[in-house]
């Protein structure tokens, strides 16, 4: 089974967090939310709680096979702070597995240089505010580059969450969920 770490901070984006959470269950992957700060309910950016499974320090030696980051803010800024963070993402860089950042987020693997020379996306609104480094700026709602997966912000995040699936379990798996969302194109 597919295994994923999603790091919640405080100010993480609910959207971003949840409908990616959901839709990668609903694959029968195992994700594991982990609290920067302990189990203690973390709050969001529009004040919505969510009890994490796990604090980062129990999940810090377990493989995963992927690690997704949720934005918002001001989780993203969090998240970009803790080396805890930090070194997962070296971690996963290093291994080639796969990261993936939604919204914000993405400035947070650009922190540590693992956009450089990637084609990626973000907010908009971070294209310019953030330094992504040396990158192939694109608009699609998802960009894949290699084990970089990079996505635009709340209205993408169903769209991220399918990407996910389709990269650790495949198109029907992909196809199979999403044919139960019901989605209208």
């Amino acid at each position: 089974m597919a295994s994923v770490l999603m790091p919640l901070a405080e100010g993480f984006e609910e959207l971003e967090a949840v409908t990616v959470i959901d839709v990668l269950r609903r694959a029968g992957i195992e994700v594991t939310t982990a609290g920067l700060d302990g189990k203690e309910p973390v709050t969001g950016s529009r004040k919505t709680q969510i009890v994490p499974d796990a604090t980062l320090e129990e999940v810090m030696d377990q493989d995963f096979d992927m690690i997704t980051l949720p934005g918002g803010l001001p989780g993203v800024d969090h998240l970009k702070k803790d080396e805890r963070i930090q070194n997962l993402i070296d971690r996963f860089n290093d291994k080639g597995k796969y990261t993936a950042a939604i919204c914000a987020a993405p400035t947070i693997l650009a922190a540590r240089g693992h956009l450089e020379g990637r084609q990626v996306t973000s907010n908009p609104e971070f294209q310019n505010q953030v330094n992504l480094g040396e990158v192939d700026y694109v608009e699609d709602p998802v960009v894949v580059d290699g084990p970089v997966v990079t996505s635009r912000g709340p209205g993408t995040a169903m769209e991220f969450g399918l990407k996910l699936i389709e990269m650790l379990q495949g198109e029907p798996a992909r196809d199979e969920v999403e044919s139960g969302l019901v989605r209208i194109h």
